[in-house]
């Protein structure tokens, strides 16, 4: 009965709002615009009554305040976007703005956060993004030694396949360099069909395509923090790839949560969008693969 009623209160927490601190009774006089007033923050300008003489404690709330790290926003929308993320985005749809930390700041920081932890910023203190790039290396030439031993293919068919390995190869290196600007696209062209199969769902009946890619962003971070344990504890690729696989399928539970529709109404909807998503995807690669092979390998059309 404990762990039913304790279960029970967990559920009515992910659905209530933020709670908000009381106002201060305190008078102060603003230093930016010398109004008097009661409260947190001044209501001609905005400027908060902490702000007082600079300190190296002022400074270094400042300095974290620019990654997110002393702004309380940051750490309650990372603790909602593991516990009720579907409730979190749509109180942030609903004008519940402040309580929350901006989603596409927080995607490039978590983007940012991901590239130090692969650099160096671990448990072992590896350049997880360079063993990976020496890893493909030596696969590709595995391959390629593979190819050559094999007699059955020509000479000519070798060099074919090896090109095109190789083309391939640098078309997925050139979508990485972009790799913040590729995600936020790909979630722009994926909210679409999402938005045309969720734009009547029930809990809101009125869903905008804007809020549709909003909510995007909010998920890509959920799916960015589950992401970046297999890379700060360095578990092996082959693993963390199966953790990344996790991570994505748990992207239905705040689909569900902000929708209000049930786990299989949720899960066909996902599916019937993702068919036009992976068929623009798979467009987008073979773009980048023409003209990579135009660029790089110009003998590929000579052939």
């Amino acid at each position: 009965m404990e762990v039913k009623d304790r279960y029970r209160r967990f559920g009515e927490w992910k659905q209530q709002p933020h709670q908000v601190a009381p106002l201060s009774a305190d008078e102060h006089e603003c230093a930016t615009c010398g109004t008097h007033y009661e409260g947190n923050y001044c209501p001609r300008c905005g400027q908060s009554a902490r702000i007082g003489r600079y300190s190296f404690k002022k400074a270094l709330l400042l300095f974290l305040d620019v990654w997110g790290v002393g702004n309380r926003g940051m750490f309650r929308s990372i603790r909602d976007l593991l516990f009720r993320p579907g409730y979190m985005i749509r109180d942030y749809l609903r004008g519940m703005q402040m309580a929350y930390f901006p989603p596409f700041k927080m995607l490039f920081l978590l983007c940012t956060l991901s590239f130090l932890i692969d650099s160096g910023l671990n448990i072992q203190g590896i350049n997880r993004y360079k063993l990976y790039m020496e890893q493909q290396k030596e696969y590709r030439e595995q391959r390629k030694a593979e190819a050559q031993n094999n007699k059955t293919l020509t000479e000519e068919k070798k060099a074919t396949k090896m090109t095109v390995q190789d083309i391939m190869y640098s078309a997925e290196e050139k979508i990485k360099e972009y790799y913040q600007f590729a995600m936020l696209g790909s979630l722009l062209v994926f909210s679409l069909p999402l938005w045309l199969l969720f734009r009547r769902c029930p809990a809101i009946p009125d869903l905008r395509l804007s809020e549709c890619f909003v909510s995007m962003v909010y998920i890509a971070n959920m799916i960015l923090i589950y992401s970046l344990i297999p890379s700060l504890l360095c578990f092996s690729f082959k693993a963390e790839s199966r953790f990344h696989l996790v991570a994505v399928l748990l992207a239905v539970i705040p689909i569900k949560q902000l929708s209000g529709y049930s786990y299989w109404g949720t899960i066909w909807r996902l599916l019937l969008a993702l068919i036009p998503f992976i068929f623009v995807i798979f467009l987008l690669y073979f773009t980048v693969a023409v003209y990579v092979i135009a660029t790089e390998h110009p003998e590929f059309f000579q052939e």
